[in-house]
């Protein structure tokens, strides 16, 4: 059964015991499998005896909205389409072909519905998308988390530190490592098959084609969304993502501890694209990653102060990954489930907001406007080399990614426009971005989830510092920079 403390109720309204089916609207989870949202919806349409529509639906008057985001999306469509297939239930994928084209359309199906799922996301536009809904239903509505191992309303506290947090799980997590989802939470009971949805939605809002969800150029180019920002380099799905989990956890794992942050060395897991998407489950990467280490909850250790090595009981390439994976990918969720302003200025700590304000007026060598930093067009050939991979492939280096926000603020006139300027950034060229974690990166650069360091310097104030040369020196960047040098590319905009 899916945990309660996963299942969150948004409105008043009872389940409809004489509706035709219940709806899973996939918002977030967008997968056919280790889904706890598809999970619950399965359980309801169970016990009630009814057929399961799983509708996942794209729209196109998001911000930021581009041929990057939407082929990642669509791929993922694709995949579910042949994920659903055999299964007992009515997978419906559907595409907006003009703004606001959509409306109605979960109105519609929630009037014929016994029950509507959707997912629990804490971030972007999704969580006022869901309060309005919430609104317009006259049927139960159920949010339900499936974004990790730890369930973001299982505390009602906001962790400062990552350090705090680690050691919070180490005393709270053992008990949600035995609440994983299925593996299949569909076929695992036959459902009854629902004939058809009525002839009336189908003709207002037509299905997607399987032409439209190869997301070729020529697809893309009929939506009403950004053509500049072009597809990544890398394809979205989860079969896809299912390739980057076993390359992974067969290849690259075993170097990760020592070499994840080596641009030149490829050991991250390049998983926070799936991840973000929904297209692959933390639970299943958690599960592959425990297989491979012949690991149970036996081998957790006692001391629970939150070291990061140690207390799970693997191997240290192992913990290490696994603390990317749950510590720092799950404190931004726990910011932004309990903080709606976790993307203002205002939520950084008290202290890195009084120590950039005293360094306002500091002199500054270089100052860039946000077109200059979006054409990588710095002095900078270090930065100028992660702008450009951010751009070109839709992603940027872990460590780089760092850099790259603390030379934001050293360049900008003030830390609010360097927050802006970092957000806009991310959010329309990475695929991973509009993420909670993707949110905790960006302000982990301004103090969030740091200390105060010395000594004290000019404009970072007592905010942690970071130079190219530091960089230069610490790292191996020669295959970085001979791909990724925009001299030796050309315009980023060709």
């Amino acid at each position: 059964m899916t945990p309660e403390i996963r299942i969150r109720r948004l409105n008043k309204h009872d389940l409809r015991q004489d509706g035709d089916f219940v709806l899973y609207w996939m918002i977030a989870n967008r997968r056919a499998h280790w889904n706890f949202s598809l999970q619950r919806a399965a359980e309801l349409a169970n016990k009630l005896n009814k057929p399961l529509v799983v509708l996942e639906a794209l729209r196109t008057n998001y911000r930021w909205a581009s041929d990057r985001l939407h082929r990642f999306i669509l791929q993922g469509m694709a995949a579910n389409r042949k994920a659903f297939a055999d299964q007992d239930c009515t997978y419906y994928a559907y595409v907006e072909p003009e703004p606001n084209h959509a409306s109605g359309m979960l109105e519609f199906l929630a009037g014929r519905a016994c029950a509507v799922i959707t997912d629990d996301f804490p971030c972007f536009f999704i969580p006022t998308m869901l309060n309005v809904v919430s609104q317009k239903l006259d049927v139960a509505l159920e949010a339900v988390d499936s974004n990790g191992l730890f369930p973001m309303r299982a505390t009602d506290r906001i962790f400062t530190t990552a350090h705090s947090f680690r050691a919070f799980l180490q005393k709270k997590l053992t008990p949600h490592l035995d609440e994983f989802p299925l593996h299949h939470p569909v076929s695992w009971k036959p459902l009854p098959k629902l004939g058809s949805l009525p002839d009336e939605f189908l003709e207002r809002w037509p299905e997607a084609s399987d032409k439209l969800l190869e997301a070729t150029p020529e697809a893309l180019s009929s939506l009403p969304i950004d053509h500049q920002v072009g597809p990544a380099i890398f394809d979205g799905g989860a079969d896809e993502a299912d390739k980057v989990t076993k390359r992974f956890v067969e290849r690259r794992l075993k170097r990760y501890a020592d070499h994840r942050n080596d641009p030149d060395d490829e050991a991250a897991s390049g998983l926070s694209p799936y991840l973000h998407f929904g297209h692959i489950s933390a639970h299943d990467v958690f599960s592959r990653v425990a297989e491979l280490e012949g690991w149970s909850t036996d081998d957790l250790g006692d001391d629970t102060r939150g070291s990061r090595n140690g207390w799970w009981g693997m191997s240290d390439n192992a913990e290490s990954f696994l603390d990317e994976l749950i510590t720092w990918r799950e404190i931004g969720y726990n910011m932004c489930s309990h903080c709606s302003s976790y993307g203002k200025y205002e939520s950084l700590p008290e202290w890195a907001r009084a120590t950039l304000e005293e360094h306002v007026s500091d002199s500054r060598e270089y100052v860039y406007s946000l077109e200059e930093f979006e054409l990588a067009d710095t002095h900078d050939e270090i930065w100028n080399a992660a702008q450009t991979e951010l751009v070109r492939d839709g992603r940027m280096h872990n460590y780089l990614r760092m850099l790259w926000g603390k030379k934001i603020l050293e360049w900008t006139e003030h830390p609010r426009d360097a927050l802006r300027i970092m957000i806009h950034l991310n959010n329309k060229y990475a695929v991973d971005g509009r993420n909670p974690n993707s949110y905790s990166g960006i302000f982990w650069t301004l103090g969030r989830y740091d200390r105060a360091w010395g000594p004290e310097r000019p404009i970072f104030g007592k905010i942690r510092f970071m130079s190219s040369d530091s960089t230069r020196r610490k790292l191996s960047l020669k295959r970085y920079l001979r791909e990724y040098a925009p001299e030796r590319q050309g315009s980023l905009f060709d």
